[in-house]
C-alpha cells in the first residue's frame, strides 16, 4: 500500500469511521497527427485520491488531486456525509488482491511518429487526395484501493489506442471514414487499419440508393456496439432495473431473443480484463443471456443494496469519481456464417458500418434507431455503393427473433465490446433521396 492510502485510512481510524480509497495514477502521451501533418505531441499525467467514508451511517465522498492536504480531504468527505442520505451498503472487507508488474515497454514516441508518418503515406498509394488524420496514444495507469475492512488490492496496466481518419471531398460529398484500435502490452496492427480504412473508402467510390421500406440490414460490430450493444448494457444494468427502465425487469429467466443470441461479461480477457472493480470487489465471468434467455443483470453495490441483492463486480469509475454500475466486457457469441456468406444472402439490403452519436432509443420499448454516418447498399449479393441519408430502426426484441445469422467471427471494438457482424431479416429503413 502507498504512503497515500496509508495516511488516509490511518486518519479515518483515528476519527472512528469507515473508509474506502481510491488511488489513480495514470500517465498518458498523446500524439496526433492532422489533415496530413504532425500536429501535437506531449505528455499528461494525473495523480489523485477519490474517498467514500462512512459517517454515523451515511456516505461521504470527496476527490482531490492535491495530495498534500489529505486532512483536508478527509474532513470534506465527512462534511458531505452530513447531509447525505442513510448509506444503503457495506465497503468491500477481507478482499486481497494484486495483479503481477509487467515488464512490457511502451513503444517510444519516436518510433510511433514515423509509424504515423508511414501510415498516410499508405493512405495516399490508394488516393493522394484523402486528408489523413492519424493519432496514438500511450496510456500506463495504476490503481490501488483499500478500506478500513482490511481490504486491499492494486493493479497497473500499459496500453495503447491507435487511431485513423480520412476526411474525402468530392464536389459537394464530403466522407469521413475511420479505423481504431486499442490493446494491452502489445502494439496495434498497423497495417489492418491502413487495410480497414481503405476498404471502406473502396466499398464507397460510387453512391447508391435505396427507397425507404423494410430490408435485411447487416451490422458491422462497430455498428452494433454502438447501437445495439451500448442498449444491451443499460437495459441489464441493475440500476435500469431498480429505477424501472428496464423492458427487461420481469423477464428473468424467461426467453426473450433468439436461440442464437449469448452475451456474456468476461473479466479475464481483453484490454479491460481485472481482478476486481473500483469499489474492491473481485471480479467474475458472467452470463447475462444464455441461448436467448436473460440470466442475470450486473450490479455494483450500491445499486445491489436498493435491489436487494449483491455486487457483481461492477461498480467503475470515471477517473476520480463515484462508482457507477458498468461493464468490463460485452461479449456476443458468434454465429455460423462468414462475413461473406452473410453478404452474399442479401438480395437487396444496406450494411450499417457507421453510425452517427449513440442513437435515439426507447428503452422501456426496446426501440432503437441510428443515422448512418457510413453504410452501403447491398444488390443481388454484392455491394454496390455508398447510401447517404440514411435511417435505420427497430426493435431488439424483433429484430433478435428475426434473425438471419451472425458471423462466425468476433471482432474487439475498443475494449469495451466483443461483438460478431449480426444479420437482421427485416428492419425498417428511412431514406432521403
Amino acid at each position: 500500500m502507498n504512503n497515500y492510502l496509508e495516511q488516509v485510512i490511518d486518519l479515518a481510524k483515528k476519527k472512528n469511521i469507515e473508509a474506502e480509497v481510491y488511488y489513480l495514477a495514470s500517465q498518458d502521451t498523446p500524439i496526433e497527427f492532422a489533415n496530413n501533418r504532425l500536429k501535437s505531441l506531449e505528455t499528461k499525467a494525473v495523480e489523485g485520491i477519490a474517498l467514500r467514508v462512512i459517517a454515523d451511517g451515511k456516505l461521504g465522498f470527496a476527490s482531490a488531486s492535491d495530495l498534500t492536504r489529505l486532512d483536508d480531504l478527509v474532513e470534506a468527505a465527512i462534511a458531505t456525509a452530513a447531509i447525505s442520505d442513510p448509506v444503503e451498503f457495506d465497503f468491500a472487507s477481507n478482499v486481497q488482491l494484486s495483479s503481477e508488474a509487467s515488464d512490457y515497454q511502451l513503444p517510444s514516441t519516436e518510433k510511433l511518429v514515423n509509424i504515423g508518418e508511414e501510415l498516410i503515406a499508405k493512405v495516399h498509394e490508394y488516393n493522394p487526395d484523402i486528408l489523413v488524420d492519424t493519432s496514438f496514444n500511450l496510456g500506463a495507469t495504476q490503481v490501488q484501493l483499500a478500506t478500513t475492512t482490511n481490504t486491499y488490492a492494486q493493479q497497473s496496466d500499459q496500453g495503447i489506442s491507435a487511431s485513423l481518419s480520412g476526411n474525402l471531398v468530392r464536389g459537394e460529398d464530403f466522407l469521413q471514414a475511420y479505423a481504431f484500435e486499442v490493446t494491452r502490452e502489445k502494439e496495434p496492427d498497423y497495417n489492418g487499419l491502413v487495410t480497414d480504412l481503405v476498404g471502406k473508402y473502396q466499398n464507397a467510390e460510387h453512391n447508391a440508393t435505396i427507397s425507404s421500406g423494410t430490408y435485411p440490414v447487416l451490422f458491422t460490430p462497430l455498428a452494433a456496439a454502438m447501437a445495439i450493444g451500448r442498449l444491451f448494457k443499460t437495459i441489464l444494468s441493475g440500476q435500469a432495473v431498480v429505477q424501472k427502465a428496464s423492458p427487461l425487469i420481469e423477464k428473468l429467466g424467461s426467453k426473450v431473443f433468439d436461440e442464437r443470441l449469448t452475451l456474456t461479461e468476461d473479466p479475464t480477457f481483453g484490454v479491460s480484463a481485472c481482478q476486481f472493480d473500483d469499489e474492491g470487489t473481485p471480479t467474475q465471468k458472467k452470463l447475462l443471456v444464455e441461448n436467448g434467455i436473460v440470466k442475470q443483470f450486473y450490479w455494483d453495490r450500491r445499486w445491489a443494496a436498493r435491489g436487494g441483492t449483491t455486487s457483481t463486480g461492477n461498480g467503475f469509475r470515471g477517473g476520480l469519481s463515484r462508482p457507477g454500475p458498468s461493464l468490463v466486457n460485452l461479449c456476443m457469441s458468434s454465429g455460423n456464417s462468414s462475413l461473406a456468406e452473410l453478404i452474399a444472402g442479401m438480395e437487396e439490403g444496406i450494411i450499417v458500418d457507421q453510425v452517427l452519436g449513440a442513437g435515439q432509443s426507447n428503452q422501456l420499448a426496446g426501440e432503437f434507431s441510428v443515422n448512418l454516418d457510413l453504410g452501403y447498399k447491398v444488390e443481388q449479393g454484392k455491394i454496390v455503393g455508398r447510401v447517404k441519408n440514411t435511417m435505420v430502426a427497430g426493435n431488439i426484441f424483433e429484430a433478435f427473433n428475426d434473425l438471419v445469422d451472425l458471423s462466425d467471427r468476433a471482432y474487439w471494438v475498443g475494449g469495451s465490446s466483443y461483438l460478431p457482424y449480426i444479420l437482421f431479416a427485416g428492419l425498417g429503413v428511412a431514406s432521403r433521396e
